[in-house]
């Protein structure tokens, strides 16, 4: 197998699809001065163009939250799982 992709942030990507819009090159210049695929490159570029979000809005940032929070939501769901369990466990040692 090969080695796993990187993992690149919000942050540079959002900044690698603003450079690439200034820049007027291509997708592979770009991305060999960044030191990425210009395949992801284009990747992030459509999927900048397609979140047509409002001004300032960073959708790569908004992907990354949206995924730390589904992370937080299972967490406490378990979490609330443990404490109903407890509290069922407690309730009936006290009948």
């Amino acid at each position: 197998m090969g080695a796993p992709s990187p993992r690149y942030t919000a942050e540079f990507k959002q900044k690698a699809v603003e450079l690439y819009r200034k820049s007027g090159t291509t997708y592979a210049e770009v991305a060999r001065g960044l030191g990425c695929d210009a395949g992801s490159l284009s990747d992030w570029v459509k999927k900048a163009d397609a979140a047509d979000c409002g001004a300032g809005d960073n959708p790569f940032q908004m992907a990354e939250d949206l995924r730390r929070l589904k992370r937080e939501n299972e967490r406490l769901k378990r979490e609330n799982e443990i404490l109903l369990k407890a509290s069922a466990f407690f309730a009936s040692r006290q009948l």
